[in-house]
């Protein structure tokens, strides 16, 4: 006789013992982290970008640091896989 579906149904995975998710959650709290942080400090500050002196407020400066250190880890991210499956001749 034929087994059903039903008969022995999958057991699923927790939500937060996925491999996926348990990558995600210290991405996901870190940038909240952040975020709360760049947009409490609204203040104006001089900044020095070598030569000029710019006057502007300091969430955005912090925000900007933050862009660029999330585009460098997504470069190292995406990086590391192919470093990893070379095969040698």
């Amino acid at each position: 006789m034929a087994r059903n579906r039903t008969d022995h149904p999958r057991e699923r995975t927790p939500f937060l013992s996925r491999p996926g998710v348990r990558r995600l959650a210290p991405f996901v709290l870190i940038t909240v982290i952040a975020l709360v942080f760049i947009f409490e400090n609204r203040s104006s500050v001089e900044i020095r970008l070598l030569v000029p002196v710019v006057t502007m407020p300091l969430w955005g400066a912090l925000l900007i640091a933050w862009a660029l250190g999330m585009l460098a880890c997504l470069i190292t991210v995406r990086r590391r896989p192919n470093r990893h499956s070379r095969h040698p001749k």
